[in-house]
């Protein structure tokens, strides 16, 4: 599996599918495992990763939302200590969240070790500006709905680190899964956090690439809002200078349709 980066005790790897992100991150004594995914020899070489360099360290789950490509992991780490929004666990959709991993591995013919089960809530994040202590490291969590209802944004500010779940990619538009005037709100937030924390130097998201300086995130942001800014106006004028600043073009013209007809108000 790729390893996309590794520095100063965080590791992110990366997917063959669709350039999903997992990152895990030492403490003194703790682990935190974000979003571990996909196919099972990725989520085994995840999860034997941590076993060689973790060993004996407590282990914590963290999802940034309940998509299933996020939580198809979860039953391969039976003894972490699971964190993850409180709307994560009543999601009115969670049977419907496993059948589309069932579905996904029996349509490629897949097995996996490990069980297929809905995450189970150890500590839920109700609030902004949530703060978990964790070896006297300081995790600071956002509500970020717009995508799904359940997203978070996590922030560690001694590792100069934001774990942004499915926003503020380099290669995908705004997936409006949930609701517009959320998103809109969520990304308004994303750039008060990115004003408020100014060791924040690094982003990770669920899908493509980290931004590495405070200028990148910022761009993302401005990227992000130009976009919804025409998905609310439906003016399709700059679309496709807008679209063209993502990777993937042709399949993010196909994901702007679908925002057009199912955009949430």
């Amino acid at each position: 599996m790729k390893i996309q980066y590794r520095n100063d005790g965080i590791t992110v790897f990366e997917s063959a599918l669709y350039r999903t992100t997992c990152t895990v991150i030492s403490l003194a004594q703790s682990v935190l495992i974000v979003d571990p995914n996909w196919l099972p020899d990725e989520v085994d070489f995840i999860a034997d990763y941590v076993q060689q360099h973790y060993s004996g360290y407590t282990q914590y789950l963290i999802f940034t939302h309940s998509d299933y490509d996020h939580i198809i992991g979860y039953g391969k780490f039976p003894n972490a200590k699971v964190i993850a929004s409180e709307k994560l666990t009543s999601n009115p959709r969670k049977q419907e969240i496993l059948k589309q991993i069932e579905d996904f591995d029996n349509e490629y013919y897949i097995t996996r070790n490990y069980p297929l089960a809905y995450p189970a809530v150890n500590y839920s994040i109700l609030t902004d500006v949530q703060i978990l202590t964790i070896d006297n490291t300081q995790l600071i969590f956002y509500l970020a709905p717009g995508h799904v209802t359940d997203g978070l944004f996590i922030l560690i500010p001694s590792k100069n680190c934001w774990i942004a779940g499915d926003y503020l990619s380099n290669i995908e538009i705004p997936f409006v899964d949930d609701n517009l005037k959320d998103y809109i709100l969520t990304l308004t937030k994303a750039q008060s956090i990115l004003d408020q924390y100014k060791e924040i130097t690094i982003l990770i998201t669920g899908h493509g690439d980290l931004a590495l300086s405070r200028s990148e995130i910022h761009t993302r942001i401005h990227n992000d809002i130009a976009y919804l800014q025409c998905l609310v106006s439906q003016n399709d004028e700059n679309i496709t200078e807008i679209i063209n600043r993502y990777s993937f073009h042709f399949i993010m013209f196909d994901a702007h349709e679908k925002n057009k007809t199912s955009r949430r108000f």
